[in-house]
């Protein structure tokens, strides 16, 4: 029977032979009309003549009696075929449906045919074939082309004319405003697609294409407002539709809609709307590909589709609805950012027809939090931008309604940490799934959205502590928080203003009392996925455990805080904040003879015990304050490059005022004679180095010498109140400098702007010191006044100090060169430690630049070095080794072999003890490599004694020895090259039975170690030097790897097989070069 009926709707819907077409038509109108009057008289004709269709003939009388809209008569030949097709399309509908209740009511099938998981259920009867569906879309489309598009008011809907030039012919051929029963017709067309719409199968038909004319439709029939005093006449009042067909019309749209997919719905209602007068948001948001084609529509439309899309919106799911319709399958081009910003724009945007905004943005903006958290990669993309787009425009134009219903929920996991939200609730948590959550939408709000606001600056502000104790706690774990934590707090204080920021950093350095910080009876742990959890914290009852970890803890924060701030690149802000810690400093050191004089006038006696306590009380309140100060400062100097603490020239001057005045105040606090202190003297004399330096720049503007102004009142202070004239000489003439904007220049600030010259200026200041002591102490006794030492640091300090800053080698003597030789080789044994060290780094210097005093007296040096070797001093021994290194340098012919016997059979000098005869091996060793690396490629000459020493050593009875040996073997053999290749078995039989027999886990260390230095050294040429024992050593190394019971030696194995690894894949697939070959034939 749908067969029968599906037959009878393609043959009111086929189309004519061409040669019919060509005869009847002179137009493509008439064309069409005679097709349509000969289609619908073949179907009469069928229906009456062919014994097949009298079932259809049958149902097709029973729906026409039932339904009183169908006239028999009428002369419009489209109105006519469009009853027919409505006719056949309500056939079709009832019998779908009876046979539907039919397919439900029947009983299960027999138990003869069981029914296995491997069986396809039954089909309904309502399901259509791919070619039956385009037989009942061709009807479709007839309906809807000849019988409602026609009859729609202008603006309403899309016109034909503008969907295919075939809905042109048809609109041109359909006047409906002529006819006077245009809303009965409307309405019977829509009544009827709506009847077709109760079935799922026919539904889906309907609704795929033709959802945004029947809406059109609907929107006519029920809000259209007729105009007031239209005279007609009496048959033209009788077509028009009542009160009581309005409200079904209405009722109608109202299911339609909340049925319907709602982003498709959005759509529709958008295109209805029309383009030109709608708002700008809207227009670029809603356009399709066919908005060149949408209309101006009428006003009560516009108002009703306005209407009806905020009703869409403020449903739950809403935003999302919207989001989808507008945005749809993106391709992320520059279309959809500016899709993305006008949906921003819509959600932002309260409609009229809400009740309050109030009401609205609660309702809106929980939704457009939830487009954060989607987690499909298609969509999540566009969701997180308008819902970020939509999150700062509204911060921007309504932040009390932002502040309210933004970013308070936003921020409620991390206000949940801090201190003031846990007041009385002590067992309060955060969850991981919260607390990442959280992070992650401020992370997409604040920094990707990246479009600073006071709003959002406050609001993050409040979370700030939390966030960095947040990224304090992922520094010590592995946490996918750790970069959006760091990335949060590096945007908010590159973003924030410049006083805002360093009033942070001083809350988050413990300088400044913080405001919302993480409660102190709750902590961070880890959480199961990789995150962080808040949980209460449990009481320590040991108090030193509790203050180490308290002190411990404000240690991390600060290394955390001064790595957030390297991380600041081109940013001023952390020389801001070094230059505000070192003003602080200053002023609590002008204050401190303050403090002294109040303790000394305090009178306890006349205080109350109270009193007596608030005093003590903040005296160790600032002595505490005081000492953060000077770790944060201490902290920052250790941690930060100069660059990035004084990366302007401004900031530089800025640092150099605050270290003047800090001299300035301790002149002014010095009462009478002043011991001068050595470390302040050295470290201002290099401040006005730096400024020498500035001074001397290139090109200094106008603005340099005025930010320099600064100096001058500190300058002109030192240069009348300190203590040594070198510095009021010094300060003078860079006061005469700045002041006359480098008019006036001083030969010796050349001099002090060289890292060379501001040593000689040391000098010369501690020889100043020297004779003022020695003014102040008269009666010192004549020996010591009159010692060689004394003598010679007197004399070059007024004759040769300049020259000795000026001299190429001043930069690198520790020092003065002009120190005679004898004076060295009589400190060399001085019992005074850093005097004698420093006598044998003056020796080494000058054996090492060949000095003709030592050339001559070589053995004396020689011996020196090796006596030193004994000392028990590291910075004494650690001088002679270096000595010992250059000599062997210098002259390994003579060194060499005096080297190798005292560490075969230890030291060999009269004064030697043979107590220390290990040390003193050990120490040879060390010379020994480090000769064994200033080789280079006089190695293979030079090192065929050594190596057999070394492997003479592997065999010594102590483990240190033997490690030295081995570690020296190391060194030597990666430098051997090709001359290695005689000594390969050898040293192969050596370190495989090391390796294998060896009880002293060090030792083995060592004989890997070794392996993995020869295959650094040989690298590309270790298949050829070493091919014949290369076995051996990989089957040693895999020993290791299985059986060795040190955990260091079968790491060291394992990287040393990779080392050998690495060399044998580029033997096996050497790199693909392009190059020329030119042989010459013989």
């Amino acid at each position: 029977m749908t067969s029968a009926i599906l037959s009878a709707i393609n043959i009111l819907t086929k189309p004519l032979c061409e040669s019919f077409v060509r005869d009847a038509q002179s137009s493509h109108q008439e064309a069409l009309l005679a097709a349509l009057r000969a289609n619908r008289a073949s179907l009469l004709e069928r229906l009456h003549s062919d014994t097949s269709f009298q079932e259809v003939r049958r149902l097709r009388e029973e729906v026409m009696a039932a339904e009183g809209w169908f006239c028999s008569d009428t002369e419009d030949a489209t109105w006519g075929f469009v009853q027919e097709c409505l006719l056949l399309l309500l056939t079709l509908a009832r019998h779908l449906s009876v046979e539907l209740e039919l397919f439900k009511q029947a009983p299960a099938p027999c138990a003869a045919k069981p029914r296995t998981p491997e069986m396809a259920p039954p089909l309904p009867p309502d399901v259509l074939s791919v070619s039956q569906q385009k037989m009942l879309g061709a009807a479709l489309q007839f309906v809807v082309s000849l019988g409602l598009c026609p009859y729609l008011a202008p603006g309403v809907g899309v016109p034909l004319a503008s969907r295919s030039a075939f809905g042109a012919m048809v609109e041109n051929l359909v006047c409906g405003g002529a006819v006077p029963a245009v809303g009965r017709r409307l309405l019977t067309t829509t009544n009827v697609l709506l009847q077709l719409a109760e079935l799922s199968s026919l539904a889906t038909l309907v609704f795929t294409r033709h959802l945004g004319d029947v809406m059109a439709a609907l929107c006519q029939l029920g809000y259209q407002p007729h105009r007031a005093g239209r005279s007609g006449t009496e048959e033209e009042k009788t077509w028009q539709l009542s009160a009581e067909e309005c409200r079904t019309c209405k009722e109608a749209l109202r299911s339609l809609l909340g049925k319907v997919y709602q982003p498709i719905v959005i759509k529709e209602l958008l295109i209805l709307q029309g383009g030109p007068k709608q708002s700008g948001a809207v227009g670029r948001s809603g356009g399709t590909g066919c908005r060149a084609a949408l209309g101006s529509a009428p006003a009560w439309l516009r108002r009703l589709c306005g209407q009806l899309l905020s009703e869409r919106l403020m449903q739950p799911n809403g935003v999302q609805a919207v989001v989808r319709a507008i945005l749809g399958g993106g391709t992320g081009d520059e279309s959809d950012w500016r899709k993305c910003e006008g949906v921003a724009r819509i959600l932002v945007t309260c409609p009229q027809q809400s009740a309050s905004a109030d009401n609205y943005y609660r309702e809106v903006c929980p939704q457009i939090l939830d487009l954060l958290h989607f987690n499909d990669k298609l969509t999540a993309q566009q969701f997180q931008r308008v819902a970020t787009r939509a999150a700062l425009s509204m911060v921007q134009e309504k932040p009390t309604f932002a502040q309210q219903y933004l970013l308070t929920p936003l921020l409620a996991p991390l206000l949940r940490c801090t201190t003031d939200s846990n007041k009385g609730h002590s067992q309060a948590a955060v969850e991981e799934w919260e607390l990442t959550r959280c992070v992650e939408d401020v992370y997409k709000v604040w920094v990707v959205g990246n479009s600073p606001s006071a709003p959002l600056l406050e609001a993050l502000e409040q979370v700030l502590p939390v966030v960095f104790t947040l990224f304090c706690f992922t520094k010590q774990n592995v946490s996918h928080l750790r970069a959006p934590c760091q990335e949060i707090l590096l945007w908010y204080l590159s973003h924030t203003e410049t006083l805002a920021a360093l009033s942070a950093l001083r809350q988050l350095s413990g300088l400044q009392g913080q405001k919302n910080k993480a409660a102190a009876d709750l902590h961070f742990s880890p959480g199961s996925d990789g995150g962080a959890r808040l949980c209460s914290r449990e009481s320590c009852s040991d108090e030193d455990d509790a203050l180490y970890e308290k002190l411990s803890g404000e240690q991390w924060r600060l290394e955390c805080l001064m790595q957030l701030l390297a991380e600041l690149k081109d940013c001023d802000l952390p020389g801001d904040f070094f230059l505000d810690l070192l003003q602080e400093l200053t002023s609590w050191a002008a204050a401190e003879d303050e403090e002294k004089e109040d303790e000394q006038e305090l009178d306890v006696s006349a205080m109350t015990l109270l009193e007596v306590e608030q005093k003590l009380l903040g005296r160790a309140a600032r002595q505490g304050q005081r000492l953060t100060l000077l770790q944060v400062v201490a902290v920052m100097v250790e941690s930060l490059h100069h660059t990035v603490l004084l990366r302007k020239s401004t900031q530089v001057v800025d640092f150099m005022v605050s270290l003047l005045q800090r001299a300035c105040v301790g002149l002014n606090q010095a009462n009478g004679p002043r011991l001068v202190n050595p470390v302040e003297s050295q470290t201002l004399s290099m401040g006005m180095g730096l400024v020498a330096t500035l001074l001397s720049g290139p090109q200094l503007s106008a603005e340099d010498y005025s930010s320099m102004s600064r100096l001058l009142p500190p300058l002109e202070t030192l240069s009348q109140m300190h203590s040594e004239v070198v510095i009021q000489e010094l300060a003078s003439n860079l006061r005469a400098v700045i002041a006359t904007h480098g008019a006036y220049w001083h030969e010796d600030l050349a001099a002090a702007a060289q890292p060379s010259g501001n040593r000689a200026f040391r000098e010369k200041q501690k020889m100043q010191t020297e004779a003022s002591d020695s003014q102040t102490t008269p009666h010192s006794s004549p020996p010591d006044s009159n010692s060689p030492s004394n003598t010679h640091v007197r004399h070059p300090a007024s004759s040769e100090g300049s020259a000795a800053g000026i001299g190429p080698k001043g930069t690198s003597d520790p020092c003065p060169p002009t120190k005679a030789f004898s004076d060295c080789l009589l400190e060399a044994c001085d019992p005074d430690v850093p005097t004698r060290a420093v006598a044998l780094r003056v020796l080494t210097q000058m054996v090492q630049n060949r000095n003709q005093e030592a050339v001559q007296a070589q053995e004396n040096v020689l011996m020196l070095f090796l006596e030193n070797l004994e000392h028990e001093d590291s910075f004494v021994y650690l001088s002679a080794i270096q000595g010992l290194a250059v000599f062997a340098d210098s002259y390994p012919e003579m060194i060499l072999e005096r080297l190798l016997k005292d560490f075969q059979h230890g030291p060999s000098l009269p004064t030697s003890k043979k107590k220390h005869s290990l040390e003193t091996r050990l120490k040879v060793g060390e010379v020994l490599m480090r000769a064994s690396r200033a080789m280079g490629e006089l190695a293979p000459h030079l090192g065929r004694p050594l190596v057999g020493v070394f492997l003479q050593g592997t065999r010594d009875p102590d483990q240190s020895v033997r490690a030295s040996s081995l570690s020296n073997l190391g060194e030597l053999c990666q430098r051997l090259d090709y001359a290695l290749g005689p000594l390969a078995q050898e040293l192969s039989s050596c370190l495989t039975a090391l390796i294998k027999t060896e009880k002293e886990a060090e030792v083995r260390r060592a004989a890997v170690h070794v392996i993995t230095l020869l295959l650094r050294g040989l690298s590309d040429r270790t298949t050829q030097v070493l091919c014949d024992v290369l076995l051996d050593l990989y089957r040693a190394l895999k020993w290791v790897v299985r059986s060795d019971p040190d955990d260091v030696a079968v790491l060291h194995a394992q990287l040393t097989l990779e080392e050998l690894d690495d060399v044998m894949r580029r033997f096996i697939f050497p790199e693909q070069k392009l190059e020329k070959k030119i042989v010459v034939l013989p």
